[in-house]
């Protein structure tokens, strides 16, 4: 995977995610905001990486600042950010939740079970999961990964909620894992970059001998 990193659009993005979930804005909406940490980290990423398709699995119940966040990192980018909610009820909630919050331009709005709508989805670069929802590996398990690669994110992914959490056993098949980290922010993030393709263990040495000047090969 060839990571992009435009860091003029990250710091844009951050910027005005930290304007856009300012309490102050929206004082109707000052104790639903309670993760605009968590969507202004998100949204530098998402811009910085240039992420074109940018698919998010919202959790009925919860704030829309991610939202916000990644609203505003696919128009720095150009990108089209996709809400994946689970039924009816859920995304009428998630509409007036964001019509509240002022978004001029709220995202596109996907229902029904993961693996229907992840299946009818183009290939992710950003994709961000709650883990509040119980389908979330599902969700993660049916995602097209683009050739270039992706991230993902679980967020509400602390240890507590989720003691068992394992990336092997929850990406699809195909992808794999370049790197990983929990993130203490928010409820905690488990995010991963992951690219297309199997796992080459194999690794060669060339060494030669200096006062024989034999070659030999060492394979690790």
């Amino acid at each position: 995977m060839k990571t992009i990193w435009c860091a003029d659009s990250a710091s844009k993005a951050y910027i005005e995610t930290i304007k856009s979930v300012k309490p102050s804005h929206y004082p109707s909406l000052t104790s639903s905001f309670e993760e605009s940490n968590v969507a202004e980290l998100l949204s530098a990423m998402a811009a910085g990486s240039k992420s074109q398709m940018i698919v998010e699995a919202w959790a009925s119940g919860t704030d829309v600042a991610t939202s916000i966040g990644l609203s505003i990192a696919s128009s720095h980018t150009r990108g089209r950010h996709v809400c994946v909610v689970q039924d009816e009820r859920s995304r009428l909630e998630y509409l007036d939740a964001i019509c509240e919050a002022g978004v001029v331009s709220p995202p596109d709005v996907v229902v029904g079970e993961a693996e229907e709508v992840m299946g009818g989805l183009p290939a992710v670069d950003f994709l961000v999961v709650d883990c509040r929802r119980k389908d979330y590996a599902k969700v993660l398990r049916c995602a097209k990964v683009s050739q270039r690669g992706a991230v993902l994110v679980c967020k509400n992914a602390s240890p507590r909620a989720i003691p068992t959490f394992r990336w092997r056993n929850v990406i699809g098949s195909g992808a794999r894992v370049v790197r990983s980290a929990f993130l203490p922010v928010g409820k905690g993030l488990e995010m991963a970059q992951v690219s297309l393709g199997s796992v080459n263990k194999n690794r060669w040495i060339r060494h030669i001998d200096r006062r024989t000047g034999e070659e030999h090969m060492f394979r690790i």
